[in-house]
């Protein structure tokens, strides 16, 4: 399954991006800055969307599990982010026992850490955000790869990166899929790293029979 986020191209080329990276299905949110594509071994059903955000009950043929993903493009500025959050915190109450993960662009930092450059980061800019992880209950799942997912790509001097894009996750979805690996892929073409999510679900618990051999 692919997310385009910010695709820069009008939705009427949907199908054609389709073809090109060998999908059997497409969809876009109401703006067309969240692009969905997935082939067979995935049934996707949309559930809600919007501006920002893309919700989708999602099963796959390798995983035994049913699960929801938020795909996220978050609002540049921060009062535009509010209907966002106030989604977030309801997929939260609906998904408490369903595996639900949500990944994207929240176009915001959780600390200090995750930028570099330019002016002195104001936490306050940050805490509704956090404030709504906790909320929410998710977990961030890291990462390997470069640290910054952004760039301004600015002259060396002017330069600033940031940590932009993140997969969070409930704590049903680490229970049954604990293994999800996120890795900050090299940016190409555009100003972001794409994320590339690995899930391997719990495997079944076979009932292991205590024997004695008397020798």
């Amino acid at each position: 399954m692919i997310a385009v986020l910010e695709p820069f191209s009008d939705t009427a080329q949907l199908n054609t991006f389709k073809s090109m990276l060998a999908m059997d299905q497409a969809i876009s949110n109401s703006n067309g800055k969240i692009w969905l594509f997935w082939n067979t071994d995935v049934t996707c059903k949309v559930l809600e969307a919007d501006e920002q955000q893309v919700t989708c009950e999602i099963n796959h043929n390798e995983v035994p599990v049913t699960y929801i993903k938020t795909f996220i493009y978050a609002k540049c500025k921060e009062y535009l982010r509010k209907p966002l959050w106030d989604r977030l915190l309801y997929f939260a109450d609906m998904t408490e026992s369903i595996p639900w993960c949500t990944v994207g662009d929240f176009n915001v930092i959780t600390d200090t850490d995750e930028k570099l450059g330019g002016c002195v980061y104001n936490m306050k800019k940050s805490l509704e955000f956090i404030g709504v992880i906790e909320a929410c209950g998710l977990m961030d799942l890291g990462f390997s790869g470069p640290k910054f997912t952004w760039s301004n790509q600015r002259g060396i001097n002017s330069r600033i990166w940031k940590r932009l894009d993140r997969a969070m996750v409930n704590d049903k979805w680490l229970q049954d899929m604990p293994h999800s690996n996120i890795t900050h892929l090299p940016s190409v073409g555009s100003d972001h790293c794409p994320l590339l999510m690995e899930i391997t679900a719990r495997s079944e618990e076979h009932i292991k029979y205590f024997k004695f051999l008397n020798c």
